[in-house]
């Protein structure tokens, strides 16, 4: 799954991630991209409260993500930033397009852009 959108499209990330986090606790192998604002999902202490009525926190989505999936941030992304790999939650990495494309062509798996 890759999410490309932050706070400016808050009805979309926060059903990025619950379609994330609902798969996760489902059992389903879970690969999340952070592309664009949505990189400061993977940074204690930036992850925003949207405010958005019948929704999850994003923290606990993001959290749930973090526990038992992997969660990745765009590495173009976290430079513009000024985001580091010391500065990511444990259980975040940052890596590149060729790692995108090396997951997305793998047997089996369905890629989802919000």
């Amino acid at each position: 799954m890759k999410v490309t959108c932050g706070t400016e499209a808050p009805e979309r990330l926060s059903q990025a991630l619950t379609v994330a986090a609902t798969a996760v606790a489902s059992g389903v192998e879970v690969s999340l991209w952070l592309t664009g604002d949505a990189v400061w999902l993977a940074v204690p202490g930036r992850v925003p409260d949207l405010g958005l009525e019948h929704s999850t926190p994003l923290i606990d989505l993001i959290g749930a993500v973090l526990t038992t999936g992997l969660v990745t941030v765009c590495t173009q992304c976290a430079t513009r930033r000024g985001i580091t790999l010391e500065s990511l939650s444990p259980g975040a990495r940052i890596a590149g397009a060729a790692a995108f494309v090396q997951e997305v062509i793998q047997d089996n798996t369905q890629a989802l852009v919000y």
